[in-house]
């Protein structure tokens, strides 16, 4: 399905609150926060020129997050990133001065975190990104995971010291959780999902992905034509469908928001013109975008860059996975799990449809970005479904 974004909002400027989130001071301001952490690294950007042949476009890039900081995916620049603001202006306010973030391992700071408890629902990535970063700063942190959230998954947020809370339901009964337990308690919720009256950290997790978009750009000979963004709750398509407005103005992409057919929020809200909760429906093999409502922020942003809403399949999804790991030509092979591609499965869907191509003007002259916004988190899931390990995918690029 693919519906073109016909609002009154469509092609307006972004609302103060997102330019100032989502503008060049902030992303310059979260690439230097994050260039402090000692892995940073950037993350590779490839060409795929035989799967742009034969999807019928002069090129095709893939910004591979997979990689990013040890953690696995995108998410790592957003909840870590939210964290380390929030206790440095915590510190600023009890030290009555401004605190940069070359300050980060004073002793002094690191004694005001320790009193800083930071939680957060996740599906797997959003909390290990909380964790690592409470961890850098010497924080404390609870993380809230549902029943769908996989054994490993809950390990790998294990591993960076946080303490973990299960709940019955799911991702957004989480986020409920969270909202009411937080502020009972005085902890620093740090959510990627945002509601009435809760709109800043959310603002602040979206301003660590902008990252994502300048070393894009910067790598670039020519800036993408067209972004297919996978979407959630719709935060990270916000952030860099947002980001690229500002920095390209009218040159920027047609942004094509790419949902499962199975949890479409994002979707639902562009039909009805309103952020839209859908009814719970049978689990998408794409877990982490399995949400049920979107962030308000997002959805506000996405109002007005993002230009066509779509939706994929399930087996869309692992078709990817299966085709990045054992690519045509020359491709590199990339490791992306279960979510990781559906950005690119919504491209490779809109490709073989003359109406959709026509409607999105995917012509031979289009320039396509994607992003692999996850590897693989859950490395049995992920042998499963491609039939190869995580490893001899890799073992194809040594």
């Amino acid at each position: 399905m693919l519906l073109l974004n016909q609002r009154p909002e469509h092609n307006q400027p972004l609302v103060a609150a997102d330019a100032e989130s989502l503008g060049i001071p902030g992303g310059e301001r979260a690439e230097r926060y994050l260039k402090a952490r000692h892995n940073h690294a950037e993350t590779p950007l490839h060409a795929l020129p035989a799967l742009a042949d034969e999807l019928g476009i002069a090129a095709l890039h893939v910004k591979d997050e997979g990689q990013r900081l040890g953690l696995g995916s995108f998410k790592a620049l957003g909840g870590a990133y939210a964290v380390m603001r929030l206790v440095l202006e915590e510190a600023g306010k009890r030290l009555g001065r401004a605190v940069d973030i070359d300050e980060i391992n004073d002793p002094k700071l690191r004694a005001i975190a320790a009193q800083m408890t930071f939680c957060c629902a996740t599906d797997g990535n959003h909390g290990r990104s909380v964790a690592q970063g409470a961890g850098l700063v010497g924080a404390r942190s609870v993380i809230y995971v549902h029943a769908g959230v996989s054994r490993e998954r809950v390990a790998a947020i294990a591993r960076f010291g946080a303490e973990i809370v299960e709940v019955e339901g799911g991702y957004d009964h989480a986020v409920r959780e969270v909202a009411r337990v937080g502020a009972e308690r005085g902890w620093k919720i740090i959510s990627n999902m945002s509601w009435l009256g809760y709109e800043r950290v959310p603002g602040l997790v979206m301003q660590g992905y902008t990252v994502i978009v300048r070393e894009t750009l910067r790598r670039m000979i020519e800036p993408p034509t067209h972004v297919f963004l996978q979407a959630g709750v719709g935060g990270f398509a916000a952030a860099i469908a947002g980001h690229m407005a500002v920095m390209l103005g009218e040159r920027r992409p047609t942004a094509v928001v790419v949902e499962p057919r199975r949890s479409a929020c994002v979707y639902a809200s562009a039909e009805a013109g309103r952020p839209a909760t859908i009814a719970s429906q049978q689990p998408t093999v794409m877990t982490m975008l399995e949400c049920a409502e979107p962030s308000l922020v997002a959805w506000r942003v996405l109002a007005r860059v993002g230009d066509a809403f779509m939706t994929v399949e399930e087996e869309d999804a692992v078709a990817v996975m299966k085709r990045l790991a054992q690519p045509l030509g020359n491709d590199p092979a990339i490791v992306s799990g279960e979510s990781g591609g559906a950005g690119l499965a919504g491209l490779v869907r809109a490709a073989g449809d003359r109406h959709m191509r026509a409607a999105l003007g995917l012509d031979t002259h289009a320039r396509v970005l994607v992003i692999n916004s996850e590897g693989a988190t859950d490395h049995g899931r992920f042998a499963e479904l491609v039939g190869m390990a995580p490893e001899e995918v890799f073992l194809q690029t040594a």
